[in-house]
Protein backbone atom coordinates (compact mmCIF):
# COMPACT_ATOMS: atom_id res chain seq x y z
CA UNK A 1 0.00 0.00 0.00
CA UNK A 2 1.24 3.56 -0.86
CA UNK A 3 1.77 5.41 1.97
CA UNK A 4 3.29 8.84 0.49
CA UNK A 5 1.56 10.44 -2.60
CA UNK A 6 3.49 13.76 -3.34
CA UNK A 7 3.97 16.52 -6.17
CA UNK A 8 6.06 18.43 -5.14
CA UNK A 9 7.18 22.07 -6.57
CA UNK A 10 9.62 24.57 -4.80
CA UNK A 11 10.67 27.55 -6.70
CA UNK A 12 13.85 29.46 -4.55
CA UNK A 13 15.56 32.04 -6.39
CA UNK A 14 16.64 30.97 -9.82
CA UNK A 15 16.04 27.15 -8.63
CA UNK A 16 12.97 24.97 -9.31
CA UNK A 17 12.29 21.34 -7.82
CA UNK A 18 9.47 19.36 -9.82
CA UNK A 19 9.25 16.08 -8.58
CA UNK A 20 6.96 13.43 -8.00
CA UNK A 21 7.25 10.57 -5.44
CA UNK A 22 5.91 8.17 -3.62
CA UNK A 23 7.02 5.57 -1.44
CA UNK A 24 4.96 2.66 -0.22
CA UNK A 25 4.55 0.94 3.32
CA UNK A 26 7.69 -0.91 4.30
CA UNK A 27 9.98 -0.01 1.06
CA UNK A 28 12.98 2.65 1.51
CA UNK A 29 13.08 5.03 -1.60
CA UNK A 30 16.64 6.10 -1.99
CA UNK A 31 17.20 9.84 -3.67
CA UNK A 32 20.19 10.57 -5.11
CA UNK A 33 21.75 13.32 -6.95
CA UNK A 34 24.32 15.84 -7.46
CA UNK A 35 24.92 18.63 -4.98
CA UNK A 36 22.38 21.09 -5.83
CA UNK A 37 20.18 18.81 -7.23
CA UNK A 38 17.26 19.76 -4.94
CA UNK A 39 17.55 16.34 -2.67
CA UNK A 40 17.43 17.96 0.91
CA UNK A 41 15.25 20.59 -0.34
CA UNK A 42 12.44 17.51 -1.34
CA UNK A 43 12.76 16.20 2.36
CA UNK A 44 12.36 19.66 4.09
CA UNK A 45 9.15 19.84 2.00
CA UNK A 46 8.01 16.98 2.86
CA UNK A 47 8.38 17.68 6.62
CA UNK A 48 7.26 20.66 6.25
CA UNK A 49 10.23 22.79 6.85
CA UNK A 50 10.02 24.44 2.90
CA UNK A 51 6.84 25.50 2.12
CA UNK A 52 5.63 24.27 -1.54
CA UNK A 53 5.12 26.48 -4.09
CA UNK A 54 2.36 24.22 -6.17
CA UNK A 55 1.66 20.65 -5.85
CA UNK A 56 0.49 18.36 -3.10
CA UNK A 57 1.17 16.07 -0.67
CA UNK A 58 -0.41 13.58 0.85
CA UNK A 59 0.19 11.29 3.50
CA UNK A 60 -1.98 7.59 4.85
CA UNK A 61 -4.81 9.39 2.63
CA UNK A 62 -4.21 12.72 4.73
CA UNK A 63 -3.28 16.06 2.69
CA UNK A 64 -0.58 17.72 4.72
CA UNK A 65 0.31 20.09 1.56
CA UNK A 66 -1.86 21.78 -0.91
CA UNK A 67 -1.28 25.49 -1.61
CA UNK A 68 -4.59 25.62 -3.97
CA UNK A 69 -6.46 24.69 -1.39
CA UNK A 70 -4.83 26.42 1.15
CA UNK A 71 -3.51 22.92 2.66
CA UNK A 72 -0.88 23.77 4.95
CA UNK A 73 -0.18 20.68 8.39
CA UNK A 74 2.86 22.66 10.20
CA UNK A 75 5.74 20.26 10.87
CA UNK A 76 4.72 19.05 14.35
CA UNK A 77 1.71 17.66 13.57
CA UNK A 78 3.13 15.61 10.72
CA UNK A 79 3.46 12.30 11.49
CA UNK A 80 6.90 12.21 9.83
CA UNK A 81 10.79 11.28 11.63
CA UNK A 82 13.63 13.47 10.51
CA UNK A 83 17.12 12.13 11.11
CA UNK A 84 19.12 14.72 10.43
CA UNK A 85 22.25 15.12 8.70
CA UNK A 86 24.22 16.48 11.64
CA UNK A 87 22.09 14.19 14.11
CA UNK A 88 21.38 17.57 16.05
CA UNK A 89 21.08 16.28 19.17
CA UNK A 90 20.73 18.69 21.94
CA UNK A 91 24.10 19.29 24.01
CA UNK A 92 22.66 19.86 27.20
CA UNK A 93 20.36 16.89 27.57
CA UNK A 94 21.28 13.31 28.08
CA UNK A 95 20.46 11.18 25.15
CA UNK A 96 17.20 9.53 26.75
CA UNK A 97 16.18 13.09 27.30
CA UNK A 98 17.06 13.83 23.54
CA UNK A 99 15.08 11.03 22.17
CA UNK A 100 11.79 11.69 24.29
CA UNK A 101 11.63 15.38 23.37
CA UNK A 102 9.69 14.44 20.20
CA UNK A 103 7.32 12.49 22.38
CA UNK A 104 7.52 15.15 24.90
CA UNK A 105 6.70 18.40 22.07
CA UNK A 106 3.67 16.83 21.19
CA UNK A 107 2.02 16.38 24.39
CA UNK A 108 3.04 13.17 25.65
CA UNK A 109 3.67 13.10 30.01
CA UNK A 110 7.07 13.13 30.80
CA UNK A 111 6.73 9.75 32.17
CA UNK A 112 5.26 7.81 29.88
CA UNK A 113 7.74 9.99 27.06
CA UNK A 114 10.85 8.57 28.57
CA UNK A 115 9.14 4.92 28.88
CA UNK A 116 9.25 5.01 25.16
CA UNK A 117 12.71 6.59 24.69
CA UNK A 118 14.07 4.01 26.96
CA UNK A 119 12.24 1.33 24.41
CA UNK A 120 14.04 2.62 21.65
CA UNK A 121 17.45 3.04 23.38
CA UNK A 122 17.13 -0.46 23.68
CA UNK A 123 16.18 -1.35 19.84
CA UNK A 124 19.40 0.64 18.77
CA UNK A 125 21.69 -0.97 21.14
CA UNK A 126 22.08 2.09 23.24
CA UNK A 127 20.19 1.34 26.63
CA UNK A 128 23.38 1.60 28.68
CA UNK A 129 23.83 5.05 27.60
CA UNK A 130 20.86 6.34 28.33
CA UNK A 131 22.07 9.19 30.50
CA UNK A 132 25.10 9.93 28.91
CA UNK A 133 25.46 13.23 26.76
CA UNK A 134 25.98 13.75 23.28
CA UNK A 135 29.60 14.69 23.65
CA UNK A 136 30.40 10.62 25.41
CA UNK A 137 28.93 9.18 22.66
CA UNK A 138 30.94 8.26 19.21
CA UNK A 139 29.61 9.39 15.82
CA UNK A 140 28.18 6.09 15.71
CA UNK A 141 25.90 6.49 18.37
CA UNK A 142 25.13 9.18 17.69
CA UNK A 143 23.57 8.32 14.59
CA UNK A 144 21.46 5.65 16.19
CA UNK A 145 20.35 8.04 18.84
CA UNK A 146 18.77 10.17 16.35
CA UNK A 147 17.24 7.51 14.45
CA UNK A 148 15.98 6.53 17.97
CA UNK A 149 14.60 10.20 18.36
CA UNK A 150 13.29 10.14 14.44
CA UNK A 151 11.02 6.48 15.63
CA UNK A 152 9.70 8.05 18.53
CA UNK A 153 6.82 10.09 17.63
CA UNK A 154 5.95 6.75 15.59
CA UNK A 155 6.22 8.02 12.51
CA UNK A 156 4.46 7.21 9.14
CA UNK A 157 6.88 8.29 6.71
CA UNK A 158 10.96 8.26 8.29
CA UNK A 159 13.27 10.75 6.30
CA UNK A 160 16.69 10.37 6.42
CA UNK A 161 18.92 13.32 5.13
CA UNK A 162 22.66 11.75 4.47
CA UNK A 163 22.76 9.47 7.73
CA UNK A 164 25.88 8.30 7.27
CA UNK A 165 27.95 11.57 5.74
CA UNK A 166 29.16 13.21 9.38
CA UNK A 167 30.84 9.03 9.66
CA UNK A 168 34.77 8.17 8.77
CA UNK A 169 34.78 5.04 6.43
CA UNK A 170 35.31 2.60 8.96
CA UNK A 171 32.48 3.40 11.12
CA UNK A 172 30.73 4.14 7.95
CA UNK A 173 30.73 0.48 6.79
CA UNK A 174 29.67 -0.82 10.60
CA UNK A 175 27.00 1.91 11.01
CA UNK A 176 25.76 0.86 7.49
CA UNK A 177 25.08 -2.73 8.51
CA UNK A 178 23.57 -1.96 11.81
CA UNK A 179 20.86 0.85 10.09
CA UNK A 180 20.67 -1.35 7.27
CA UNK A 181 19.08 -4.07 9.97
CA UNK A 182 17.13 -1.52 12.07
CA UNK A 183 15.06 -0.12 8.83
CA UNK A 184 14.24 -3.85 8.25
CA UNK A 185 11.89 -3.56 11.15
CA UNK A 186 10.49 -0.06 10.77
CA UNK A 187 7.02 -0.36 9.06
CA UNK A 188 6.88 3.50 7.91
CA UNK A 189 7.71 4.71 4.42
CA UNK A 190 10.96 5.35 4.75
CA UNK A 191 12.92 7.89 2.14
CA UNK A 192 16.80 7.91 2.65
CA UNK A 193 18.72 11.08 0.72
CA UNK A 194 22.79 10.13 -0.07
CA UNK A 195 25.41 10.97 -2.35
CA UNK A 196 27.09 7.31 -1.89
CA UNK A 197 25.59 4.65 -3.94
CA UNK A 198 26.58 1.81 -1.67
CA UNK A 199 24.59 3.42 1.09
CA UNK A 200 21.48 3.36 -1.79
CA UNK A 201 22.61 -0.29 -2.51
CA UNK A 202 22.43 -1.48 0.91
CA UNK A 203 19.78 0.26 2.18
CA UNK A 204 17.31 1.14 -0.46
CA UNK A 205 14.15 -1.05 -2.12
CA UNK A 206 14.50 1.09 -4.99
CA UNK A 207 15.86 4.66 -6.51
CA UNK A 208 15.03 7.83 -7.49
CA UNK A 209 17.96 10.09 -9.35
CA UNK A 210 17.27 13.76 -9.50
CA UNK A 211 19.24 16.33 -11.52
CA UNK A 212 18.99 19.89 -11.47
CA UNK A 213 15.51 19.71 -9.76
CA UNK A 214 14.28 17.16 -12.03
CA UNK A 215 13.58 13.58 -11.64
CA UNK A 216 15.34 11.69 -14.42
CA UNK A 217 15.25 8.00 -13.72
CA UNK A 218 13.49 6.05 -10.97
CA UNK A 219 13.73 2.47 -10.18
CA UNK A 220 16.01 -0.43 -8.96
CA UNK A 221 19.27 -0.21 -8.34
CA UNK A 222 20.29 -2.81 -10.86
CA UNK A 223 18.40 -1.84 -13.34
CA UNK A 224 19.22 1.59 -13.18
CA UNK A 225 22.92 0.85 -13.24
CA UNK A 226 22.42 -1.37 -16.30
CA UNK A 227 20.69 1.64 -18.02
CA UNK A 228 21.66 4.81 -17.08
CA UNK A 229 19.89 7.70 -18.51
CA UNK A 230 22.26 10.33 -18.42
CA UNK A 231 26.09 10.89 -18.28
CA UNK A 232 25.78 11.75 -14.57
CA UNK A 233 23.93 8.28 -13.65
CA UNK A 234 26.26 6.50 -15.50
CA UNK A 235 29.36 8.07 -13.61
CA UNK A 236 27.50 7.34 -10.20
CA UNK A 237 26.59 3.75 -10.79
CA UNK A 238 29.11 2.47 -13.81
CA UNK A 239 31.31 0.65 -11.63
CA UNK A 240 27.78 -1.49 -10.51
CA UNK A 241 27.11 -2.19 -14.02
Amino acid sequence: MMVLHGHVVVERNRFTLDASISVRAGETLAVLGPNGAGKTTLLRALAGLVPISAGSIELDGALLDDPDHDVFIVPERRPIGFVFQDYLLFPDMSVVENVAFGPRARGTNHEQALARASELLEWVGLGDHAEKRPDAISGGQAQRVALARAMAVSPRLLLLDEPLAALDVTTRRSVRSDLSRLLAGVDSARILVTHDPRDARALADRLMIIENGRVVQSGSFDDIAANPATPYVHELLGDFS
